[in-house]
């Protein structure tokens, strides 16, 4: 996949990520890199963003590998970027399939 194409959509990952549970920078590149192959420095922006803007807020929790994590916790205001990220992805997906010619269950 293209690095153009992976960077509109890394932020739904990460709200995406956070909706379902808290997590750490580390804990959330991994998760996406699995599926994405993306720089683990690609995430740090994005939460720091994030933080900035009141889309997630932050606390520390006490790890057993060494120093206390930061974790990422999505706020009332993420959870609503988040909603309309996934109906601006999912318009689009829409958009491109039917310009490409996929039919609905084609892959």
């Amino acid at each position: 996949m293209s690095a153009q194409l992976k960077r509109g959509v890394i932020e739904l990952c990460v709200l995406n990520i956070l909706k379902s549970k808290d997590s750490y920078g580390y804990d959330i590149y991994q998760e996406i890199n699995n599926s994405l192959e993306i720089s683990e420095s690609t995430i740090y922006p994005i939460l720091r963003k994030f933080v900035n803007i009141g889309i997630c807020t932050t606390y520390l929790k006490e790890s057993n590998e060494g120093p206390p994590r930061k974790y990422f916790k999505i706020t009332n205001i993420g959870e609503s970027k988040r909603i309309e990220l996934q109906d601006n992805w999912i318009e689009f997906y829409q958009v491109v399939n039917k310009l490409i010619g996929v039919k609905k269950d084609e892959k």
